[in-house]
Parts: structure tokens; sequence; C-alpha cells
């Protein structure tokens, strides 16, 4: 297949993030300016997310390796609000950082650009290429405030775990070259056929480890908690929502598309690993005391719900996960981003210590920053699924598709999981509502809801509230999602 120009520009939103980390790397070397720039960046994302308005006119297309369809569409807007997100409280967060701040913008927008490639890949060279990319500037982002040892540790245990996963994924891409002779995923499909030889279920298999590294699926979960809770606040907020939508909507891609994908053994291995990503993930959320470690742990058994959608692989699959993702994502961003607001002002190189996680720092929250406690206090009931806020829609999406296929240990496994997760949200909900603790505490600004990073937290929680109530726009765009086989 020939590059035209019709794919030039169906690959505009990558384009323009790669661009504006040129562009924000020369001007970097020129002359140094916090603010100017957060600006190119911010507007380098927005071109990017504006782009994708002409793309969705031209979709579904082929490109050389990518697929330009409804999924790819759908994950670039994602990645791309969670990046905006991310490079506006990093405005906030980094402000009176002493060290230099410039360099996280560029790291962002390096990972935002390998997001776009992963999610939108139909090969395996695409798919390793965009995941690297999207994973080596991650561990410069949350090793950033290196003078914190919990913030280089974060680094370098993501660094050094991230790239055992890796090596599975590539001798998983290996032994399925060797068995097949092809690294497109239309042609490993077609000549893999409906059942995986003993090759070719290895293969897979160690692709699926890979992958399920990056998902935090147990067990390889045990990262996840620590690197949450040692990054900094804007870091760990995307990659708890850019980098895990992307490596999902890849995965989804592989097993819609790859019917190998769902033989019969791996199929039923999936499943066990959803119910115990499920139960393991809200269980050990139940003894946490920081509130980073605390939805560290939260995402798993988020992902395990996802994983359901999996795990069927048909049907409603695709709509279930894309409204399960949206409604992830608007909660995820909320609460991280009240975690980012209240570490603000205590960045390292200015006042010192850690973010502001552990729950201590929150009880009495609400008698001093009354909208703030509002924002989490609406992100946690949706992380939840509490009726009116848009984690109920998304729950509901997946219990409807387990119980239309009668997954019946799936649909168990979700109620239970839910119910446990109910009592450690509420727990971190009432400690806002305390009395405040004879300790110092620790306050966002009271400028924050007037500030750019404030205004990005209440958006979420207002269309967490709206989703909720009137969800049908949003169910109406998953719909009309196509999945796109050749590349």
């Amino acid at each position: 297949m020939t590059l035209t120009a019709t794919h030039l520009l169906a690959l505009a939103p990558p384009i323009l993030v790669c661009i504006t980390a040129i562009v924000v790397m020369l001007a970097i070397a020129w002359r140094r300016h916090h603010t100017s720039i957060a600006i190119v960046t911010v507007v380098g994302l927005n071109l990017a997310l504006l782009s994708l308005i002409g793309v969705w006119r031209m979709a579904p297309l082929a490109a050389p390796m990518l697929a330009i369809d409804g999924l790819a569409i759908f994950a670039a807007v994602l990645i791309l609000v969670a990046a905006l997100a991310c490079a506006t409280l990093t405005h906030a967060y980094l402000a009176q950082y002493s060290g230099p701040r410039e360099e996280f913008y560029l790291l962002l927008l390096c990972a935002t650009a390998g997001g776009l490639v992963l999610s939108a890949s139909t090969h395996l060279a695409t798919l390793f290429f965009g995941l690297e990319l999207l994973s080596i500037p991650l561990y410069g982002m949350l090793a950033y405030v290196y003078g914190e040892r919990r913030s280089l540790e974060a680094g370098v245990k993501y660094l050094v775990l991230s790239a055992t996963a890796t090596t599975f994924l590539l001798f998983g891409m290996a032994v399925l070259y060797a068995e097949t002779g092809h690294l497109d995923v239309a042609g490993l499909a077609a000549r893999l056929g409906d059942e995986l030889g003993a090759w070719g279920l290895a293969g897979a298999a160690l692709m699926m480890m890979g992958l399920a590294f990056k998902l935090s699926v147990v067990p390889f979960h045990m990262w996840t908690p620590d690197v949450y809770q040692g990054g900094p606040g804007p870091a760990a907020t995307f990659l708890a929502t850019a980098s895990k939508v992307a490596v999902f909507v890849v995965l989804l891609r592989l097993v819609i598309t790859a019917p190998a994908f769902q033989d019969g053994w791996l199929h039923n291995v999936l499943a066990v690993l959803a119910i115990l990503t499920m139960l393991v993930g809200n269980l050990l959320a139940l003894t946490q005391s920081n509130l980073k470690r605390l939805l560290g742990y939260s995402s798993i058994a988020h992902f395990g719900y996802l994983l359901t959608a999996l795990v069927i692989g048909d049907g409603l699959s695709v709509e279930a996960s894309a409204v399960y993702l949206v409604t992830y994502l608007l909660a995820t961003l909320g609460a991280f981003g009240v975690v980012t607001l209240l570490s603000s002002p205590y960045v390292s190189g200015t006042q010192g210590g850690e973010d502001t996680a552990a729950l201590h720092h929150y009880r009495g929250l609400f008698w001093r920053r009354p909208y703030l406690t509002a924002v989490l206090t609406i992100t946690l009931l949706s992380l939840a699924g509490i009726p009116f806020t848009a984690g109920f829609i998304g729950k509901f999406y997946i219990i409807a598709l387990g119980v239309e296929s009668q997954r019946w240990g799936l649909v168990g496994a979700v109620i239970v999981g839910s119910a446990i997760g109910l009592f450690y949200y509420l727990r971190v909900m009432v400690t806002l509502f305390l009395a405040e603790a004879g300790m110092q505490r620790r306050d966002a600004p009271e400028n924050w809801a007037i500030q750019a990073g404030g205004v990005v937290v209440l958006g979420a929680a207002v269309l967490v509230v709206v989703l909720g109530i009137y969800p049908a726009p949003m169910i109406d765009w998953m719909h009309h999602i196509e999945v796109l086989v050749g590349g």
C-alpha cells in the first residue's frame, strides 16, 4: 500500500502532535519560559483534537500499518482529552518547581503521539513502535521530580518492569511471525484461522502477557500502586488514563479482528484473569490509607471489569467497552485532578514533601474547599457506579453484556467487586466531611476554581453528572463505532 495525500490528512492528529513536540523542543533550546511552553502544548493538542472532525468524515480508511476507523478516532479523542487535562494540570503543579519544568511537556507530547499510533495499529511493527513511544517518555515523567525518593523509585520501577513485559511481547510477536510469516493483524488472522496450534497459542499468550502488564491485570499488577503513589500527579494521571486507554483499545482490536485470540484455552484463561483482577483489585484497595494507592488498586479492578468485554468478544463488546472507557476516563481525570491541585503548592524543590495523597490530608476538606470536595465526591461516586453518574451507565453496559452472553461467573464477579468498591469509596467520602485533624493541613490555592486546572476538574465532574442523567449522545456515538480489519 502506498502513502497518499489522503492518508496524510487522515494521520493529521499524530502528525500535529509530533510537530508540536518539535516546536516545543526548539523553543526550549531557544529560551525557557514555562507558561509559553504550556500554551504551545495546549494549542497543539487542541489542533490535533479539532483535526479529528475532518478525519471522522474520511473514515473508515486503511493507511499503511494503521486503521483510521471509528475505534481509532474514539481512542484518539480520549487520549487527546486526557493529554490536554494533564498538560493543564502540569502548569499549576510545576509552577513553583525549582528544577527544569519545560521538558515535561515534551515528554507528554511524545507519549501522546505513541498512544495515537498504538490505538490505530493493525500491524505488529506499529504496535510495538507505538507502545514504546508511549512507555519510554513515561519513565521520565514518573521520575521527573527526582529530588523525591518515591518519584525516582516510581520511574525506575516502571522502567525495569515495563522492559521485562516488553520482552514477553516481542518474543510473542517473533513466535507468531515464525508460525505464520505475517506481522499484519489481517494476515495473522487468516493464517492462524479459528483455532491456534501450539506455537500460535504460545505467541498469542506471550503477547497477551506483555499487554496485560500495561493494563495492570492480575498477576501483573503489583507495580501499579507504587508507581501511582510515587509519580508526580500529572504523570500518574496520564498513566491511569491515556496510557491504559491506548493499550486496551489495541488489545480490543486484536481480539475483535483476529479470532485466533479468542481460542478456547486462551479465552478461559482470560475469563479467570478478569475475575481475579476484579476481586484482587477491590480487596487490596480496602486496606489503603493513601488515596493515590487506592486509585491505583481501583484502576486494576476497573480494567478487570473491562476484560469482561474482551472475554465475550462479540455483540455489544465494542460499544460496552467504549462507554465504560469514557466514564472511567472522566471520573479518573476528576479524582486525580483533585489530588494534583491539592499537591501543586507542595512540589519538591519549594516546600518539599510528597503529593497530597494520605487520607488524613483530606480529613475535613469539605469545611475548607467545599466545591473541590464536591468534585472528588462526584468522581468517586461515578467510579463506584452509583446511579445518576456516568459510571453507572458504564457498569450497566458491562453487566448487560455479561447477562446477554450468559457469563454468570463474570456477572457475579462484577457485582461482588462493585459492592466491595463501594465500601472504600464511601470511606474516602466520609473522611472529607469529618472534623479537621489536629495535624498540619494541605490545601489547594484559594483561587483554584478560576485557574485552568480547576476548570478541568470542574468540567470532568459536570460531564460525569450530565452523562449519568442524559447518556443518549454518548451511547449514540458508541453505537456507530466500526472496526476496520485491514491496515
